[in-house]
């Protein structure tokens, strides 16, 4: 995990300066000033010669490095295009070859001249947000079962001059902020990068325990299956069945708000490994669904970060966690199982098995009596096919829940996409056997998915996000850490920061 600081400082003097390296952002066809042109006399007019001879232009994408001047031991430059049309997805790609410039270099510090892109204050604070998410995020380096893993990278610090373009207090507040949501990223990533003999239910149980260590703010509870079984857990037990790995419910507890105030409760699914149990999946990409605990990895990250900001309420992140496996013991299609709600559902397929265990743990989250609830899942290779993997699926009745998640996802790029959940599509549950089917047949498998979720979620304001298309990538294979970006802008707004 990156243990990379970030520092706001206002200075005036940029020559006099000291830094590794002095990062400076140039607009293509514009005249140099301000640090730009204190850095081009200190370096007796290296930035000017560099773009008269045409060795950098400033076009985005662009960066040189240049000897240092003054006191910066380097000077890196940054094109960012035209002036005029610089917009958020210019500074998501200018935050992007910092990253990519600096990784090249033996510097472990460096210093931003914020006030060379010329920014209003709001679009300051939002740069310098995603700036060092990205750098946090872009670090992370997997390291966990590599005899010879990649080199962690050098940079360590750095700092950003607000002169003239920000308080110093509000670029700490951004800085701060991107900081804890790269935290939160690496987190998730982490946990389902991990492989499934390692990451079990029981291994996250323990690390929602050494998680709870590391804040005053967090507590957590593990419920076993005998205790699921006491309470009626049903349809979650029937996932781990044919498992040697017991399934494992933990609740994590963030309490940063008053005693009285209802909780925002985020429910994760958490298949440490899905071989799809009897309904058995194809062999091609099955090492794959050690990811299909990503929900359950961004319940992880997200409760990270915001115990990282402190946010001033209360946050409870479930994590439903089991392992799909066929066996003597396992759940066999045409089962019929009794959830805790009381349901009964018909099992038709053992690879519909999300959903199985996440309607016990919605169910379980109506005691929190809940603000919100929003649930997170690998669930369906139906949204994969609808959204790709640009687009996480969001679903919900609650249209001022699914706008603030919508809004949330667009602030920060982590973007969703609302989908119906229309009663149309309920009657393809239907089952001659029990309450309800497990799935509803070919057409519309996101939307059945969601539709069956929302059978056990009529105590309280819910939304289902489905991140099967956005968890992770498979080239090159590795977990996203989506959407914690995303559900923590969200949490940060129910705060008001």
């Amino acid at each position: 995990m990156s243990a990379m600081t970030f520092t706001a400082r206002d200075i005036k003097d940029v020559a006099a300066a000291t830094t590794q390296c002095a990062i400076l952002p140039l607009f293509h066809g514009e005249k140099l000033s301000g640090a730009a042109l204190k850095l081009d006399k200190a370096a007796n007019g290296a930035i000017r010669s560099a773009l008269s001879l045409g060795d950098f232009s400033a076009k985005a994408g662009e960066s040189l490095m240049l000897p240092g001047a003054g006191k910066s031991k380097r000077i890196l430059l940054i094109g960012c295009g035209e002036a005029k049309t610089f917009n958020r997805e210019a500074a998501r790609k200018f935050c992007q070859q910092c990253y990519r410039a600096l990784e090249s270099t033996q510097a472990g510090e460096a210093m931003l001249h914020l006030a060379a892109l010329d920014l209003n204050e709001k679009e300051a604070e939002w740069t310098l947000g995603y700036l060092a998410r990205h750098l946090v995020a872009a670090s992370y380096r997997y390291t966990e079962t590599v005899s010879k893993p990649k080199a962690p990278w050098k940079l360590t610090r750095l700092v950003v001059n607000t002169h003239s373009a920000l308080p110093t207090r509000a670029a700490s507040t951004a800085l701060r902020q991107g900081r804890a949501i790269g935290l939160g990223i690496n987190e998730a990533r982490n946990l389902a990068n991990l492989p499934g003999n390692i990451c079990t239910p029981a291994y996250l149980a323990r690390h929602a325990r050494k998680l709870a260590r590391s804040s005053s703010s967090l507590g957590v509870t593990v419920l076993e299956e005998k205790k699921m079984r006491e309470l009626g857990m049903g349809s979650l037990l029937s996932v781990s069945a044919g498992s040697d790995q017991p399934a494992k419910l933990i609740v994590m507890h963030y309490k940063g708000g008053k005693s009285s105030d209802k909780p925002h409760v985020l429910v994760g699914k958490g298949i440490t490994f899905d071989s799809g149990g009897i309904s058995l999946k194809p062999g091609a990409k099955m090492d794959e669904m050690k990811f299909d605990m990503g929900g359950a990895a961004s319940v992880f990250g997200t409760v990270r970060a915001v115990a990282e900001l402190g946010l001033s309420i209360n946050v409870v992140g479930i994590v439903a966690a089991a392992e799909n496996m066929p066996s003597g013991s396992a759940t066999k299609p045409g089962d019929v199982v009794t959830s805790m709600s009381g349901k009964t559902i018909e099992v038709l397929n053992t690879d519909a098995e999300g959903r199985l265990v996440l309607c016990d743990a919605l169910t379980y989250a109506a005691r929190f009596k809940p603000e919100t609830v929003i649930d997170i899942a690998t669930l369906t290779g139906a949204c994969v096919v609808a959204l790709g993997s640009q687009a996480t699926g969001l679903f919900s009745k609650e249209d001022a829940l699914a706008e603030q998640l919508l809004a949330a996802g667009e602030e920060v790029y982590d973007r969703a996409w609302r989908m119906p959940l229309w009663d149309e599509y309920q009657s393809q549950l239907k089952s001659n056997f029990a309450d309800i089917a497990n799935i509803g047949g070919p057409g519309g498998g996101a939307i059945t998915a969601a539709c069956f979720l929302s059978r056990f979620t009529e105590d309280y304001r819910w939304a289902h996000l489905d991140i099967a298309g956005s968890a992770w990538d498979s080239t090159p294979k590795g977990a996203t850490g989506r959407p914690v970006a995303l559900l923590t802008r969200y949490l940060m707004d129910r705060d008001g920061q």
